[in-house]
């Protein structure tokens, strides 16, 4: 059992919460710690890798990124994949397919996977490697979904008879997300209305807002319900994160964390690619920005200290990526949903992560 000030689905009380793999009672008690915040467990939906391991290698690198996110209070995530040869794609598939079936000890819960490439527009790749770029097959697509189940694929729409596939992918039970896109503002509406449900690290790899052309950007900001963002403060300018916020309902954070996260500065692996981390943040030898060393708990910090509220940024790490996947009982505090739980201090700093009611050891590297 749990005391403290806890966030319920119908706002903050003063209580215990008592569970074992799931959420048992939340009792209000006036005499709660209130030193203690206690959370809805973090879900990441755009997730590369940390601590050394990138999920391209397959194997179980898979199960060092997910523990060493949960260290972080990421409760449950999407192990993300990069363009890459079919083989490659396959062996990470290969990897996380086993982690998704069982959830290690100490690890966060793999609800699937996020597609990201390789069906992307070549003018707008970002970190993703252009050679190995392909248009989209649902026969490709329904080969990597019986090794793994895809969960959110990124799709550039306005290339080559993808927009035509949105409404197969939907059938497979994937959310498609509109990325790595040249798009026009018209593109983008078109492929909200053929289904897509989001978009991939808004602003990021993308054609940008112009009042003469609206682009992407333009469309999200104007149609969207849900959209991912990095708010790693330098993927995105504040500035541009307040107009989301105020343009994008459910507008929700993830950390496209790499290798980098949790390590010394110096040089790693971002599926085929190097990159370096160094001050902070992740580039490629061109200098430019190749995922991040963000963690769910330092994006709940960034989010408050743009001036969300608490349950707000709660919000936007928990309750909404798990609505977007459809998710019920998980990123919300209610009896008989998993005992998914980040305890915090008074400097939002995690004190204890509990994943489906397992304690984790946040003292262990």
């Amino acid at each position: 059992m749990l005391s403290g000030r806890i966030l319920t689905p119908d706002g903050w009380i003063n209580g215990s919460i008592a569970f074992g793999q799931r959420i048992q009672a939340i009792r209000e008690d006036s005499g709660a710690d209130h030193a203690l915040t206690i959370l809805p467990g973090f879900i990441d939906l755009h997730v590369h890798g940390a601590a050394g391991a990138d999920i391209m290698q397959g194997g179980d690198a898979g199960v060092t990124v997910a523990r060493a996110h949960a260290k972080h209070g990421t409760t449950a995530m999407l192990g993300t994949t990069m363009t890459a040869t079919d083989n490659s794609i396959r062996r990470a598939l290969r990897g996380l397919g086993p982690i998704i079936a069982e959830r290690p000890a100490g690890a966060a819960r793999m609800l699937g996977v996020h597609l990201e490439g390789p069906f992307l527009s070549i003018h707008r790749l970002g970190a993703q490697p252009a050679d190995a770029v392909v248009p989209g097959s649902m026969d490709l697509v329904r080969a990597y979904h019986a090794l793994a189940p895809i969960r959110a694929m990124t799709l550039a729409t306005e290339v080559a008879d993808h927009l035509a596939l949105i409404p197969q992918l939907n059938a497979l039970g994937i959310r498609v997300q509109i990325g790595h896109s040249n798009g026009s503002y018209e593109d983008g509406v078109a492929a909200l209305r053929a289904g897509a449900a989001g978009f991939t690290h808004l602003y990021n790899g993308m054609a940008g807002l112009n009042h003469y052309q609206p682009g992407i950007v333009g469309a999200a900001l104007a149609h969207a319900e849900y959209a991912e963002i990095i708010p790693d403060l330098q993927h995105v300018a504040p500035g541009a994160i307040h107009a989301a916020l105020r343009a994008i309902p459910r507008l929700y954070g993830v950390t496209d964390a790499t290798s980098a996260t949790g390590m010394p500065d110096g040089e790693y692996a971002l599926g085929s690619q190097r990159v370096y981390k160094c001050v902070g943040c992740v580039r490629l030898a061109t200098g430019s920005l190749a995922g991040s060393v963000l963690t769910m708990d330092q994006a709940l910090r960034n989010f408050v200290g743009l001036g969300l509220d608490l349950a707000d940024a709660s919000h936007r790490l928990s309750l909404y990526p798990a609505d977007y996947l459809g998710e019920t009982t998980r990123g919300r505090l209610a009896p008989g949903a998993w005992a998914d739980i980040v305890v915090l201090d008074k400097t939002l700093q995690p004190v204890a992560v509990f994943i489906e009611g397992e304690a984790i050891d946040l003292t262990t590297n």
